[in-house]
């Protein structure tokens, strides 16, 4: 195993919208940079969050080799200033760019209606130029536009994280960062230890807005290729969590954190559809 150390962060506070959830119609208070209304910027306070961030992740040991980010508009905007002040410290030649991957993107539980997709590579490029790896080819799955329940995002996480690492191997890359949302980060720190809860609403990996996380690969468990059953094995061998949604280096310290249990998720036993109010109060606070 050539990847040591992953790096995992939230997206910052950003900008609110409302979504219909009988209709999935999205709306929102401000225009979108993609013109998609479930894909906002980070507010001013996210802003500031994710220099806070840069200021945290660019004095890391050891260093970021490779960045991976969830597709939609606020992931990358939260890795804007790491990527800007890491690659100030490297060669132009070795400079990083950040890998988008649909393996992290946004939770969104099953519904009636098709669920909105991030903007494409071209769109996203236009907001951040020279700022993402165009020949990154990315092996992960996309959840279907009906939405996902928790127990496939659990899946489809795993499998996303492990195609990535087997990618940071195959490259000798020792160190990498994560950008993603909250649903995800807890989902991460689940299949990476390979520790997952008697019940999906247990409270145990912290995901506030802008908080970091670190796992280590430990050398003393057997590696294991969870392509069916990643629980009580982890991904590519057994992980420890060596830092759990720390937010100490913000200055507001932790905000909008979230789990499962806030979901408060109740499924039609008919359609197994989530219910309007739980579909609504995860989006509120993502």
């Amino acid at each position: 195993m050539v990847l040591k150390t992953i790096y995992v962060v939230r997206h910052g506070f950003r900008s609110n919208w409302v979504v219909n959830p009988s209709t999935g119609e999205y709306t929102h208070n401000f225009p979108t940079p993609t013109g998609i209304p479930s894909d906002p910027s980070l507010a001013s306070h996210g802003v500031e969050q994710a220099t806070e961030l840069a200021s945290h992740l660019c004095y890391l040991t050891p260093p970021v080799d490779a960045i991976y980010s969830s597709p939609f508009y606020r992931c990358i905007q939260t890795l804007a200033p790491t990527l800007s002040q890491l690659n100030s410290r490297r060669e132009k030649s070795s400079r990083l760019r950040i890998r988008l991957d649909t393996g992290l993107a946004e939770f969104y539980g099953l519904a009636r209606f098709d669920h909105p997709r991030p903007a494409t590579l071209d769109v996203l490029q236009k907001h951040f130029p020279n700022a993402l790896d165009d020949t990154y080819r990315e092996s992960s799955i996309e959840s279907s536009k009906s939405g996902e329940s928790i127990g496939t995002l659990h899946d489809r996480v795993a499998y996303a994280i492990h195609k990535i690492i087997e990618r940071a191997d195959a490259d000798g890359t020792e160190t990498i960062l994560l950008c993603t949302h909250a649903a995800v980060m807890i989902c991460l720190g689940r299949v990476l230890t390979g520790n997952m809860p008697p019940l999906e609403s247990d409270d145990d990996f912290k995901c506030a807005t802008c908080s970091f996380s670190k796992f280590l690969w430990d050398s003393e468990k057997p590696e294991h290729v969870p392509d069916v059953n990643w629980k009580g094995h982890g991904v590519q061998g057994r992980w420890e969590c060596e830092v759990n949604g720390d937010c100490s280096f913000l200055t507001e310290g932790e905000e909008r954190g979230w789990s499962f249990a806030m979901d408060e998720t109740n499924l039609d036993p008919q359609l197994c559809v989530c219910t309007s109010n739980n579909q609504r109060r995860y989006h509120e606070n993502h």
